[in-house]
Order: structure tokens, then sequence, then C-alpha cells
């Protein structure tokens, strides 16, 4: 391993270690404007994040629920693009240290060319890349550059998906699974659910590299339970609510950084 995914490993690692999971924030990048997106991170890093996704807003996001669909559509009216998604994973790298990745779906990479956004997320310190829409089938190029470039190339698995299609993933896939508590999109929820255990442990069976949930974690008590069989727990659309909710971004900073100390406690069990 080189770069930052061995920096994400070892992040993963060293939570494991203390008997707990790993927070995972998801923020999109250009919201609430670029400058903005960045501190957001370094808000949700400095409360208590392990790592964070940048979210890179698409106008037809598949997965993303109402909440991260009204953040992405500020930030593309905002003008963002690609170029500010990698001025945001460096500036927060760089300010904290910590591991940042890139949750984007196939086709802005596919129009902006793999080897330029590869070698251009490397070089911003990034550790690697979420691709929700990828099938395992047709990724064998990205994870070429990935791998040249030393990034973790991280897919997601769903309660729908056959043991066979996880062994089938999770042997191509690097840094960590991201497993989709439920069907559905991105959102808050009241309950988590069995669902996501057992698909932890459907997909534990097939890898040793650690498995984190998202989708519908939004308070430390969720938090816990998730942490409780997950390696990581990893929660977005409460982030981004925090901020559509503040009256001004500086509110929504703090609303943030305290959400990530809230839920740094739940992945700790001290909810």
């Amino acid at each position: 391993m080189s770069g930052n995914v061995q920096l994400l490993s070892e992040t993963l690692a060293a939570a494991r270690s203390e008997g707990r999971a790993a927070l995972i924030a998801y923020l999109p990048a250009g919201f609430p404007t670029v400058e903005g997106g960045v501190e957001a991170v370094k808000a949700a890093l400095d409360g208590g994040a392990d790592v964070v996704e940048v979210g890179l807003p698409h106008s037809d996001p598949v997965l993303d629920g109402p909440v991260i669909q009204t953040a992405d559509d500020i930030a593309l009216r905002g003008g963002v693009r690609i170029a500010d998604v990698m001025r945001t994973v460096r500036e927060a790298h760089e300010a904290t240290g910590k591991p940042i990745l890139v949750m984007t779906y196939w086709n802005p990479i596919d129009r902006y060319g793999v080897e330029r956004f590869t070698a251009e997320l490397a070089e911003a310190g990034g550790a690697g890349c979420i691709l929700p829409d990828l099938p395992v089938q047709e990724s064998a190029l990205w994870r070429e550059h990935a791998d040249k470039h030393g990034l973790a190339t991280v897919f997601v698995v769903a309660p729908s998906s056959k043991d066979a299609r996880l062994a089938e993933i999770t042997a191509v896939g690097s840094g960590f699974v991201y497993a989709a508590s439920l069907m559905g999109v991105t959102g808050t929820r009241e309950s988590v659910g069995a669902q996501a255990e057992d698909l932890v442990r459907r997909t534990r069976a097939t890898t040793d590299i650690p498995v984190c949930v998202g989708l519908g974690v939004s308070n430390a008590g969720q938090a816990a339970e998730v942490a409780r069989f997950a390696d990581g727990v990893i929660v977005g659309s409460a982030f981004v609510k925090r901020m559509l909710d503040a009256p001004d971004d500086a509110a929504g900073l703090e609303g943030v950084r305290a959400l990530a100390a809230d839920l740094a406690k739940g992945v700790r069990g001290q909810a």
C-alpha cells in the first residue's frame, strides 16, 4: 500500500484497536460555497470524525435523498467544479492530516478522464474514491489507475446483494466496503435495523477489509447501535441538514462540529 490509502487503513485499524468503530462523515464539496465546504469538512474532523467523504455534486444523484440533493443543487448553482472538489480534499487533508475520500458517480470521472482524475486526487492527498454506481465488472480501468496512484476503491454493497456477488465485490475493493444499511436513498431514519447487521456479517465472511455502514444514521444512539457490529459508521444527511437548517454559515459549522462530537461519543459507546 502506498500514499493515503495506507493512512485510511491505519486510521480504521487504530479505531479497531481502541475497541470502537470509526466515524466517517459525508459532506458535499461547494456547499454552501467552496470555502464554506472546506470549512465544513474541517469542522467535522475537528469535532471527532476520523474520515470524511467529500461528495462530488451531481445533477442526478441516484443514491442521495432529498437533503443531499438540496445541497448538491446549491453547490451546482454556485458553479462547483471538479477542481473545487480537489481543492476541498487538499485543504482539509493539509489542515487535519486525516484521510479524505471522494464519493462520486462514474459519469463525471469518465468525462474528466480516469488518469487525470486519479492523478489529481492523489496529488491533492486524497485517500481514494467511493463509486456507488460503478459495476465491479466494468471497474478494471478505474482500478488500474487508482492502484497506480495509491488510491482506495470503495464499492457499495446492499442487503439485496447475494453472497457470491459480495465475494466478487470484496475481492477487488480496497480501503473498506460501504454497506448500505437498507434499500433506498440516503436520509435519516428512525431505525437502522437488522438488515444492516446481517449484511455486515455476510460481507465479513468474504473479506478481511473493514465493513462500514451508511444510510440512515443520524444520532449518537443509532451510531452506537451500528458501532456494535460494523467497523465504521457513515453519516451524511444529518450533517448536511445541520447546515441547511442553520440561520447562518457560522452556526452551520458549529452544528457540524457539535454533531461530530456527539456521534464520536456514540461510536465509543458513550451515547
